[in-house]
C-alpha cells in the first residue's frame, strides 16, 4: 500500500518538527556536564516522560497490540515488579548516584570494588544494549517495508541515521527534549486509534459487549496466580522476574540512569520515576487493550490468514498455492459460522454459548498454524526468508486497512516516534558509557573539549553499528520477546553485581569480578537449554537465576567462618537458589 499525500504530510511534519525543534533547544554543548548530563536541568515530568520513551520503542507499539491480539491481557503480568523496582532505586541507587556525582552507573563499581569490575559490566552493558539498539531501529524497518515496498537494507540506515544526526548533535540534552514531545504524539495517537477500533465496530456491539466477546475469546484473562513455569506470563514472574528485570534496567542500564541523572536534583530524579512507575502499568495495559480490541474488529470483519502480506505472496507463487487457497476458504466458512455463534452468545452468555466460541477460535488457530507451515515450506522452496509468524504485523495491517487518511500518518509518526526515542537512548548511553567507562578512565588527561568530541564520534559509530545489527537482524516470535530476551541474558547478573556493592561490604573485587564471568557463562548456557526444551526456564527467570547467581558465587568465594554476615547471607542466598534449581528440573 502507498501512502497518500495527507499521511506522507503529517507524518513529515510530525517528525521534522520533533527532530528540529530537539536539536534547536540543545544547540552548542560545550563541555561533558552539558552534554553527557544535559546541564542537571531537566523537570520530573521531562524525566518521567523520558524514561518511558526510553522504555517504550517502536516495538512495544508494534508488538504489544499483536501480542494481546493472539495471547491476551496476561503479558501485562510482565510489568506488575516496576513499581516495586522504582521505591527501591528512588531509595537507595539515585541518593547514592548523586552524592558519588557520576556520569554512568559503572562508576560506582570502581570506588567499591576495582577497575577490571567496572569495566566488566561496562562491557556486558556495552554488548547488550548495542544489540537492543539494532533490534529498535529494525523493527520500524518492518512496518514502512510493508508500508511504502521499499527493501529493509534502505530503511535500516536512513532510520538510524534521522536518530544519529540529532543524537550526536545534541546529546542528552537533545534526547530528553524530543522524548518529552514524543511522548505527547505517542499518547495522542493511541487513544485516537483505540476510539476508531470501537467506533467501527457494528452498531449494537457496545464496549462492554465488545470485552463480553474479548472475555468469551479467553483475552481478558490479566492474572494467573499459577507458579508454573511452562506459562511464561504469571503474577509470579512478573513480580519476581520482572522486579529483578525492572531493578537492573532502570537502576544499572546507563540508558535508564542517563536519564535521571540529568535531573535538577535528588527530588525531581525520585519524582520522575515515581511518575514512571505509577503511569507504565496502566499505559502497557491500554496498549494490549487496543491489541484486544483488534481482535474483536476481526470477529466481525474478515482477517486475513496471515497477516504479513509477504509471505502470502510468497507461498501463493508456490506449490502450495492451492493448499494455501484451500486454507482462505475454509478460514470464510469458520467466520461465517462464528457470526451466528457471537450473536448466540450475546443473547444468552453461559457457558455453552461461551464454549462455542473458544471452538470456533481454536478453528481458526489452527488453520492460521497451518498456514504458518505452508508459508515455512514455500520460502524453504523458493530459498527465501520470510516470517510466517505474523503477531508483529496484526496492528499495522489494522491502521493500514481500516483508519482515514491523515491518521494513518499520524499512527506511522507515532510508531517512528518510539522507535527514535529509544534508539536515541541507547546510542546516547552506549555513547557515554564508552567515553567514560573506557576512554578516558584509560587514557591521558583530556581537555572538555576532547571529551565532548570524543563522546559524539562515540555515538556515532555506536549507531552506525547498530544500523549494522539491524540490517542482519532477523525476526524472533515476536519482536518485543527478543528485546526482553537479550536484556534477561544479561540484566540478572549486572543487578547482582550492584546490590553486592550496595548491600554486602565484606565481598571484595577479585570475587565479584570471577562470580560475574562464571554467571554469565551458566545463564547464557540456561538460556540455550530452555532453548532446546532440555529444561523449562521462561527468560524472565533468568533475570532472578542470574542475580542470585552471581551473589551466591561471589558470597561463597569471600566467605569467612568468623563473619556472620557472611554466613547469614551464604544461608539465605543458597536457599533461593535451591528453589529456583527446584522448579527449573
Amino acid at each position: 500500500m502507498q501512502l497518500n499525500w495527507i499521511d506522507w504530510t503529517v507524518l513529515g511534519i510530525t517528525l521534522l518538527a520533533i527532530v528540529s525543534y530537539g536539536t534547536y533547544q540543545t544547540r552548542g554543548s560545550k563541555n561533558v556536564k552539558d552534554y553527557l548530563r544535559g546541564g542537571n536541568k531537566s523537570k520530573w515530568w521531562t524525566i518521567g516522560l523520558s524514561v518511558m520513551a526510553t522504555q517504550a520503542s517502536a516495538i512495544t507499539f508494534l508488538s504489544t497490540p499483536g501480542q494481546a491480539f493472539n495471547d491476551g491481557m496476561g503479558f501485562v503480568q510482565f510489568y506488575f515488579g516496576l513499581p516495586i523496582a522504582m521505591v527501591v532505586i528512588c531509595m537507595v541507587f539515585i541518593p547514592l548516584y548523586h552524592r558519588l556525582k557520576v556520569y554512568t552507573a559503572y562508576e560506582f563499581l570502581e570506588s567499591r570494588f576495582d577497575l577490571k569490575t567496572r569495566t566488566l559490566t561496562a562491557i556486558l552493558f556495552l554488548i547488550q544494549r548495542g544489540l537492543a539498539a539494532g533490534i529498535t531501529i529494525f523493527a520500524p524497518a518492518i512496518i514502512l517495508s510493508v508500508v511504502l515496498g521499499w527493501d529493509l537494507l534502505t530503511l535500516n540506515i536512513a532510520i538510524g541515521l534521522l536518530v544519529i544526526i540529532y543524537t550526536v548533535s545534541g546529546g542528552t540534552r537533545a534526547v530528553n527534549v524530543t522524548q518529552k514531545h514524543q511522548m505527547v504524539v505517542i499518547f495522542i495517537g493511541m487513544l485516537v486509534a483505540f476510539f476508531i477500533i470501537v467506533s467501527k465496530l457494528p452498531q449494537d456491539i457496545t464496549f462492554s459487549k465488545a470485552l463480553s466477546i474479548a472475555g468469551a475469546s479467553g483475552k481478558m484473562e490479566i492474572l494467573d496466580f499459577s507458579f508454573n513455569l511452562n506459562n511464561r506470563y504469571t503474577f509470579w514472574s512478573g513480580i519476581i522476574g520482572g522486579t529483578f528485570l525492572m531493578l537492573s534496567y532502570f537502576g544499572t542500564d546507563q540508558s535508564q540512569v542517563q536519564r535521571y541523572l540529568s535531573g535538577k536534583s535528588v527530588k525531581e530524579m525520585q519524582l520522575g520515576l515515581i511518575f514512571n512507575g505509577l503511569l507504565k502499568i496502566p499505559m502497557q495495559f491500554f496498549i494490549l487493550l487496543v491489541g484486544v480490541m483488534v481482535f474483536v474488529f476481526y470477529q466481525f470483519n474478515e482477517a486475513p490468514v496471515n497477516f504479513n502480506p509477504t509471505a502470502t505472496e510468497v507461498v501463493l507463487n508456490s506449490e502450495y498455492a492451492e493448499e494455501y487457497k484451500a486454507l482462505q476458504q475454509e478460514q470464510k466458512e469458520v467466520f461465517n459460522d462464528k457470526q451466528k455463534i457471537i450473536e448466540a452468545f450475546l443473547s444468552s452468555e453461559n457457558e455453552e454459548t461461551t464454549k462455542y466460541i473458544s471452538i470456533a477460535n481454536e478453528a481458526n488457530d489452527e488453520i492460521r498454524n497451518e498456514a504458518k507451515l505452508l508459508i515455512e515450506k514455500a520460502s524453504q522452496e523458493q530459498k527465501v526468508k520470510v516470517e510466517s509468524n505474523d503477531k508483529d504485523y496484526v496492528f499495522i495491517h489494522f491502521i493500514l486497512n481500516n483508519l482515514p487518511r491523515g491518521l494513518i500518518g499520524l499512527l506511522l509518526a507515532v510508531i517512528l516516534s518510539a522507535a527514535m526515542s529509544s534508539t536515541a537512548s541507547e546510542l546516547n548511553a552506549l555513547g557515554s558509557t564508552t567515553t567514560i567507562d573506557l576512554y578516558i578512565r584509560n587514557s591521558d588527561e583530556k581537555t572538555e573539549e576532547e571529551k565532548v568530541k570524543a563522546s559524539r564520534w562515540f555515538t556515532f559509530v555506536w549507531g552506525i553499528m547498530a544500523i549494522g545489527v539491524a540490517c542482519v537482524a532477523n525476526l524472533a516470535e515476536n519482536l518485543i520477546q527478543l528485546v526482553n530476551i537479550i536484556g534477561s541474558i544479561f540484566y540478572g547478573n549486572v543487578l547482582g553485581i550492584f546490590l553486592l556493592a550496595f548491600f554486602f561490604k565484606f565481598v571484595k573485587g577479585n570475587a565479584v569480578f570471577v562470580s560475574a564471568l562464571i554467571t554469565q557463562v551458566i545463564v547464557i548456557g540456561l538460556y540455550l537449554l530452555d532453548l532446546y526444551e532440555i529444561i523449562n526456564l521462561p527468560f524472565l527467570w533468568l533475570n532472578f537465576v542470574g542475580c542470585i547467581i552471581v551473589m551466591f558465587l561471589a558470597t561463597l568465594m569471600s566467605y569467612n567462618n568468623s563473619d556472620r554476615n557472611g554466613k547469614l547471607s551464604l544461608f539465605v542466598i543458597s536457599l533461593l537458589l535451591g528453589i529456583v534449581a527446584y522448579y527449573i528440573y
